[in-house]
C-alpha cells in the first residue's frame, strides 16, 4: 500500500488504511465511530479493492445523523489517479481547462492532476480533509485552490439560507473569476469527481434541471461533467428502446442533452461491481425555437407522463396531454397509432414535443397541471 499516512489527520489515516484498493468508500463521521468493527488492512492490493465497512443502522448505539449516512467514494490508488489525470487533461497540445474536483478527500487524484500541470479547484465538503489538501498546493503559484463546498449541494432547490458546505454557484464562480459564456461557445471548464454512492439518481435529476433551465453551473455555459457512476444507474442512463426494462425518463433527458462517452471502467470490489467514468458534454444544438429553458418543464412533464405508463401507446398519452389531434401529431412525426412509449427513441420524444409546440391549430397546446412540476 503506497498511501502516505504520516502527518495526515486521524480521519485521513483511517480512510487510507481502510481503502487500500483503487477506491475506498467512507461515510461522514464513519471513521470515528466506536461501534464500527476494526479492519485488518494486511494483504490488500490494487487488484482486490476493499471497501470501508458499512455500519449497522438497524440497531445503532445512537441516532445516525443525515451527514453520517452520506457515503462518498475516493480514489486511493496512485496509478489510477495518474490514468485519470491523463484522461481529464486530454492532448498536451490543447490548453488545459480549469478543473473543479468534487470531494477529492485524501487528495490522491488532486496531487496527480497538479503534477500533470492542471489548474485545480478542489471543492471539499468535509473540513477534515481541507488542511491536507491545502498543503498540496504549496509553492505551486496558485494552481490549487481549496474551498469548503459540496458540489452536489450547489444552489439547493429547497431555498432558504445557504449554509456550508452548500453554496451559491454565483458566489463560487465570482470568487474564482469565472464569467458566463454563450451556450454556443467552447467548454469553459470541467467538473470531475464521483456521484454520491447513495444519491446518484438524485444528483442526475438535480443536474438535469439545472442544465435544461440554464441555471446553477450551466448559467455559465456548457460545463463538461466527468463523473464515476455505478453500473445500475449507468445502464439506465445509456438505455434505449433496445433495453425497454432499463429505458426511462433520465435516459431520454440526458441522451438528448449531452454527448455521453465512457472514458474508463473500474471494478469496485471482488463481486465485480463496476464503476464507469462518463463524460457528459452539453450539446450546442440542445435548445431550439420550440425547446427552450423557458418551456423545458413541460417537456419533462410529457416524459414523466409517458413513462408513468410505459406499456401504453403514445396516442393514449397524447389524448391526456394535449387538446390537439393526436393522430395528426403522430402522422407528422412519422409514427403509427400503435407506437408504444418504450419504442420511442430520445430524438423521437424531442420531435414530438417540438411538433406540438409549433402547432397553430389551437390556442392552448397542453393540458398541463402545474402542480406536477418537479415531482
Amino acid at each position: 500500500m503506497w498511501i502516505p499516512v504520516v502527518g495526515l489527520p486521524r480521519r485521513l489515516r483511517l480512510s487510507a488504511l481502510a481503502g487500500a484498493g483503487r477506491f475506498c468508500i467512507l461515510g461522514s463521521e464513519a471513521a470515528t465511530r466506536k461501534h464500527l468493527p476494526a479492519r485488518n488492512h494486511c494483504g490488500l492490493s490494487d487488484s482486490s479493492p476493499q471497501l470501508w465497512p458499512e455500519p449497522d443502522f438497524r440497531n445503532p448505539p445512537r441516532k445516525a445523523s443525515k451527514a453520517s449516512l452520506d457515503f462518498k467514494r475516493y480514489v486511493t490508488d496512485r496509478r489510477l489517479a495518474e490514468t485519470l489525470a491523463q484522461i481529464y487533461l486530454g492532448k498536451p497540445s490543447r490548453p488545459p481547462h480549469l478543473l473543479l474536483e468534487c470531494n477529492p478527500g485524501p487528495g490522491i487524484l488532486t496531487q496527480a492532476l497538479l503534477e500533470a500541470g492542471a489548474k485545480v479547484v478542489a471543492l471539499e465538503s468535509d473540513k477534515t480533509f481541507i488542511p491536507h489538501l491545502e498543503s498540496l498546493g504549496k509553492n505551486l503559484d496558485g494552481k490549487l485552490r481549496v474551498i469548503h463546498c459540496d458540489f452536489f449541494k450547489l444552489d439547493p432547490r429547497s431555498g432558504g439560507v445557504i449554509k456550508p458546505p452548500a453554496m451559491s454557484s454565483r458566489g463560487l464562480f465570482k470568487n474564482l473569476g469565472i464569467e458566463a459564456v454563450p451556450w454556443t461557445a467552447d467548454i469553459p471548464l470541467k467538473v470531475v469527481g464521483m456521484f454520491p454512492s447513495r444519491g446518484e439518481k438524485r444528483a442526475l435529476w438535480k443536474l438535469a434541471y439545472d442544465l435544461y433551465s440554464c441555471t446553477s453551473i450551466y448559467k455559465f455555459g456548457r460545463i463538461e461533467v466527468n463523473m464515476f457512476i455505478g453500473e445500475k444507474e449507468f445502464q439506465k442512463l445509456m438505455a434505449d428502446p433496445g433495453n425497454p426494462d432499463l429505458y426511462h425518463v433520465l435516459s431520454v433527458i440526458w441522451q438528448l442533452a449531452c454527448e455521453i462517452k465512457v472514458l474508463h471502467m473500474e471494478l469496485l470490489d471482488q463481486l465485480q461491481q463496476k464503476l464507469y467514468l462518463i463524460q457528459m458534454i452539453p450539446r450546442q444544438n440542445l435548445f431550439t425555437k420550440n425547446l427552450t429553458p423557458m418551456n423545458y418543464n413541460i417537456f419533462f412533464h410529457l416524459l414523466k407522463h409517458c413513462f408513468g405508463r410505459r406499456s401504453a401507446t403514445v396516442i393514449d398519452h397524447l389524448r391526456s396531454l394535449t387538446p390537439l389531434d393526436a393522430r395528426d401529431i403522430l402522422m407528422q412525426i412519422g409514427k403509427q397509432e400503435d407506437e408504444k412509449v418504450v419504442n420511442m427513441h430520445p430524438q423521437d420524444f424531442k420531435t414530438l414535443f417540438e411538433t406540438i409546440e409549433r402547432s397553430k391549430d389551437c390556442a392552448y397546446k397542453w393540458l398541463y397541471d402545474e402542480t406536477l412540476e418537479d415531482r
